[in-house]
C-alpha cells in the first residue's frame, strides 16, 4: 500500500477520469473498487457528457490535477480529457494543438507528484459498420458503411492485397465527407503518437491503446500496426499494450491500481471446454482471444499461470458461427445446448476441486448465452462463481471478469476484501448481461430501440418487472429498486440492487 494510504489509515483512493458517463464507464469501476474496499472519486456530473453533449473537456482537466493531490493513483481517459468523452472524440470539432494542450495535463500531474501511478487508456478511432449516428458524426446515415468499407479497402491495399476497386468505393462517398473523416482519424492519430511520448517520458504507466469495434481489416487496425511499431521503437520505461476493447477499459485499470496500491499480483489459469475456440477471432475484434486474455490479464497487473491452484478463468468460447444477440434472436439447436452443458461440467469440476471460478460468458456477442446460465442453474452453481460477464463485445465481457478477479484476489492478499461488495457486483452482471440482454431485451427489438419519455417510464417498469421474477430465482432476497436507460435506448440499461449479501 502506498505511503500515504497506509499512514492515514484508509483504504485506497483512485481518482477516474472516465471514457463518457455511462454506468459501465462510472459505476463498474467503483464497484471494482469497492471489492478491495477502496474509494473512486469522479468528476461532478455536470461537468460530464450527456450522450452527444460533450463534457466541459478544460474544467475536467483541471478536475482531474486537482484530484491527483489526494489521490493514491489515477486512471485517465485521453478522449475525455483531450475531448470531452468517447462520441465527442469522434464528432468534436476541437483543434488538434487544444487536444494537444488539454492532454499535457498528464505530464504536469507526473511533474508535480513523480511517485503518483498514472494509468491512461486512449482509443483508436472505431468506423462503425452502419448506418446509426447516434455516436457518429450526421454523414453516418448515409454513408457509414462505406466509410467502414473503405477504411478495410485501404488496409487490405497497404497489407499488399488486391480486392475491391478503391476508386469506385471513394467516388461513391462525396470528398468533403471523406475529408472530414480522414482528418478526424489522423487527428486522433497524432493524439495516440502523443500519448505515446508521454509513456516515453514517463508521465504514463501503462498506456493502454485500445481498438473500439474494429475488424481484421479495418482503419483502426492499420492504426495499430503503425502505432505498435512506434512503441517498439521509443524506448518507453513501462508498459504499453494494445488490444480490442473499449468501456471495460477503466475497471481493469482501477483493479490494476489496486494491485499496485495494495502490493498484489492476482493470478489466473485460462480453462476452457473448447480449446480451439480461443483461436476464433470474435466479432468486432482484430486478433485471436488468446492473444486478448493474456493483454487484459496484463493490463489487470495480473499473470497467466499453469498452476492448478490459480484462480480459473473459464472461458465460454465464441460462437464459431458469429452470432450477435443484439437485434436478433438466434435458434439455439443441440450444438449449443451441448457446449453450454460442456461449460458448465467444466466450471463444476473446478468448484468440487476447490477452485475460483471467474466465468468469461463470449460465446454470443451482446449478451450472456441462457442455455449456459440455464445449465449452471441446473447443477446449482450459478452463484458460487467468483465473477461473471456475458456482455457486449468479448473484450468488454472478458475485461469486467478479469477486473472483478483481480480485484477480488489482491483484496484477499490485503486484508481489504469485502464479500458484500464481490457478490453485489457478480449479480448485477449476472441480472444485467443474462437477464436482461439475453433475455428481457428481446422484448424491444432484441435491443435496437429508442425511447421517448413514456416509452422509457414504460420499459423501466416492465423491465424491473421481469428482472425482479429472475431475480428472484437465482438470488432470494435480492430485488432491483431501479431500472434506468442511460442513453434512452433499450441497448444497455442500469439497475441498483437491494439486498445483495454475501
Amino acid at each position: 500500500m502506498s505511503a500515504d494510504a497506509s499512514s492515514s489509515g484508509r483504504g485506497p483512493r483512485i481518482a477516474l477520469l472516465p471514457l463518457d458517463e455511462r454506468p459501465v464507464n462510472v459505476r463498474l469501476p467503483a464497484d471494482v473498487a469497492a471489492i478491495a474496499g477502496a474509494s473512486l472519486a469522479l468528476p461532478p456530473r455536470e461537468m460530464l457528457p450527456d450522450l452527444r453533449k460533450a463534457g466541459r473537456a478544460d474544467e475536467l482537466g483541471a478536475w482531474l490535477e486537482a484530484a491527483s493531490d489526494a489521490a493514491d493513483a489515477l486512471v485517465v481517459s485521453t478522449d475525455m480529457l483531450c475531448y470531452g468523452g468517447l462520441i465527442a472524440a469522434r464528432t468534436s470539432a476541437d483543434p488538434l494543438a487544444t487536444a494537444l494542450g488539454r492532454l499535457e495535463a498528464l505530464r504536469a500531474i507526473s511533474e508535480r507528484h513523480p511517485a503518483l501511478p498514472v494509468a491512461a487508456v486512449t482509443l483508436v478511432m472505431r468506423a462503425s459498420d452502419s448506418y446509426n449516428p447516434q455516436e457518429e458524426p450526421d454523414y453516418w446515415a448515409t454513408h457509414g458503411r462505406e466509410l467502414h468499407r473503405l477504411g478495410a479497402v485501404h488496409h487490405r491495399a497497404f497489407a499488399g492485397q488486391t480486392g475491391a476497386d478503391l476508386a469506385a468505393l471513394e467516388a461513391g462517398i462525396p470528398r468533403d465527407i471523406r475529408l472530414d473523416f480522414e482528418r478526424r482519424r489522423l487527428r486522433n492519430h497524432q493524439i495516440n503518437l502523443h500519448a505515446l511520448s508521454l509513456a516515453a517520458d514517463g508521465a504514463i504507466d501503462p498506456l493502454l491503446i485500445t481498438a473500439d469495434d474494429t475488424a481484421e481489416f479495418a482503419a483502426g487496425t492499420m492504426e495499430q500496426l503503425w502505432l505498435t511499431q512506434w512503441s517498439r521503437i521509443l524506448p518507453i520505461p513501462g508498459q504499453v499494450l494494445m488490444y480490442p476493447g473499449a468501456d471495460e477499459v477503466g475497471a481493469v485499470l482501477v483493479a490494476r491500481q489496486l494491485a499496485l496500491i495494495l502490493d498484489g499480483t492476482a493470478r489466473f489459469r485460462v480453462e476452457c471446454a473448447d480449446p480451439a475456440g480461443l483461436e476464433r477471432i470474435p466479432n468486432f475484434e482484430n486478433g485471436p482471444l488468446r492473444v486478448a486474455i493474456d493483454r487484459q490479464v496484463r493490463a489487470a497487473g495480473a499473470e497467466l499461470v499453469d498452476d492448478a491452484g490459480a484462480m480459473a478463468l473459464l472461458v465460454h468460447a465464441p460462437d464459431s458461427r458469429r452470432r450477435d444477440l443484439c437485434g436478433h434472436i438466434p435458434q439455439f439447436d443441440g450444438d449449443d445446448r451441448n457446449d453450454a452443458a460442456r461449460t458448465a461440467e467444466l466450471a463444476l469440476r473446478l468448484l468440487e476441486g476447490g477452485r475460483d471460478v471467474a466465468l468469461a460468458d463470449l460465446r454470443y456477442s451482446n449478451g450472456g448465452d441462457p442455455l449456459l446460465i440455464d445449465a449452471l442453474r441446473e447443477r446449482g452453481i450459478l452463484t458460487r462463481l467468483a465473477a461473471y460477464g456475458g456482455w457486449n463485445t468479448a473484450g468488454n465481457a472478458l475485461g469486467s471478469v478479469v477486473a472483478a478477479a483481480a480485484a477480488t484476489q489482491v483484496a484477499r492478499g490485503a486484508g481489504t476484501y469485502d464479500a458484500a461488495a464481490a457478490r453485489r457486483l457478480l449479480l448485477h452482471r449476472l441480472i444485467e448481461d443474462w437477464g436482461y440482454q439475453a433475455v428481457a431485451r428481446r422484448t424491444y427489438d432484441a435491443g435496437l430501440r429508442n425511447f421517448d419519455a413514456q416509452g422509457e417510464a414504460a420499459a423501466a417498469r416492465d423491465v424491473a418487472r421481469e428482472l425482479n421474477a429472475l431475480l428472484a430465482e437465482i438470488a432470494p432476497g435480492t430485488t432491483i429498486d431501479s431500472v434506468s436507460f442511460p442513453w434512452h435506448r433499450s441497448f444497455e440499461l442500469d439497475v441498483t440492487l437491494t439486498g445483495a449479501t454475501a
